[in-house]
């Protein structure tokens, strides 16, 4: 049988369960703020290879049609998974986003700079994990 979204329930099944999702499932998901203005979608996620846990979720933020976009790291735990919206939702207005760690395109920090890392977590009021270089 093919769902709503064009895939057979054994293809959702392999993608998607209660607790589990793709990645490619979670890149292009909305983010929104806590009064279901939606801020950017997710661009990409960064894993830590050994711990094999999500660190951060890169949203792209802002532009028009890619021009102008910039990428801002979101520490995972702040995000929260809303069925009602498809999309996860975070604790910030426009402007608390706007002042936060970002980068362009093309422009990627170097993710074993501490400095960088200590810099998000701080912004957003949560704790790094402990990264093994």
């Amino acid at each position: 049988m093919t769902s709503i979204t064009g895939m057979t329930q054994d293809e959702l099944d392999r993608n998607e369960t209660v607790t589990l999702i793709a990645s490619d499932k979670v890149e292009g998901t909305p983010v929104y703020n806590a009064e279901g203005e939606k801020l950017g979608s997710v661009d990409k996620l960064m894993i830590d290879k050994r711990g094999g846990r999500v660190s951060y979720a890169v949203m792209a933020f802002g532009g028009f049609l890619g021009l102008g976009e910039s990428y801002h790291p979101l520490p995972w735990e702040v995000l929260t998974y809303d069925t009602e919206l498809e999309g996860y939702v975070v604790a910030l207005t426009r402007e608390q986003l706007e002042g936060a760690p970002r980068y362009a395109r093309g422009d990627e920090p170097v993710w074993t700079d501490r400095a960088y890392e200590q810099s998000i977590h701080d912004y957003y009021g949560s704790s790094p994990r402990m990264m093994m270089l």
